[in-house]
């Protein structure tokens, strides 16, 4: 099944659990963002992407994408948390393709602003083969135009569904979070060349918007494409 019609199976399903006028909260904080313009202002094909060295997850070693681009191309994916089912969707889509990343001599990373613990619970519950590093106060995430913050109307909504986005952060609670804490990137995926520059790019206001990994996969094997004589 495309990617896109399980995350819309989703939106489907809290349509039908959760309360139009909590809905309503959360669909008009998508339509502010879009408004916003952070759309326009991301990193876009042809840019050079951020140099990064962030903390795995799993191991608590430094992963910098530097050694990683010496070794293939990479695929960048930020997620807001474990706590989004898109995101955990997503996230489970790409660890069955790992054999193709695999094949076309690809890395691929998932970025977040979540402590390194509620990454690590991630990897252990999802079952996830490839490194989730921690952006604290989604910086990197900012470098590449995604980072914004969670609007107060929006945090109620959070809060009236049990979703603690300052606990996942930082572990606060909601009485002592810091703005800090209310960061998130847009989901975005980016497929980095080996030189750094950005070969594929797409980030979405609307957290229910994915890119189908088949785009990001056809980016890899035009990387990989011999240069015309």
């Amino acid at each position: 099944m495309p990617l896109q019609d399980q995350l819309d199976a989703i939106t489907a399903n809290t349509r039908k659990l959760v309360q139009a006028e909590r809905l309503a909260i959360s669909e008009q904080a998508v339509e502010d963002l879009f408004r916003s313009g952070i759309e326009d202002r991301t990193l876009r094909v042809g840019q050079a992407a951020p140099q990064f060295s962030l903390v795995d997850a799993a191991t608590g070693r430094i992963v910098r994408s530097a050694d990683l681009l010496a070794l293939g191309p990479l695929v960048v994916k930020f997620f807001r948390g474990r706590w989004c089912p898109y995101c955990v969707t997503e996230l489970e889509a790409w660890r069955e393709l790992q054999p193709e990343l695999r094949r076309r001599g690809a890395l691929f990373v998932a970025i977040s602003p979540q402590t390194p613990r509620q990454s690590d619970f991630m990897v252990q519950q999802h079952a996830l083969p490839f490194p989730l590093l921690a952006d604290p106060g989604a910086e990197l995430a900012a470098q590449f135009g995604l980072t914004y913050t969670v609007a107060p109307e929006q945090r109620r909504y959070y809060q009236s569904i049990l979703i603690n986005i300052p606990f996942n952060n930082a572990g606060l609670s909601y009485h002592n979070a810091t703005e800090a804490s209310w960061r998130l990137p847009l989901p975005a995926t980016y497929v980095l060349a080996q030189d750094g520059t950005i070969a594929f790019a797409e980030a979405h206001a609307d957290f229910r918007v994915r890119p189908e990994p088949a785009a990001v996969l056809e980016a890899l094997d035009a990387l990989n494409a011999p240069s015309p004589q």
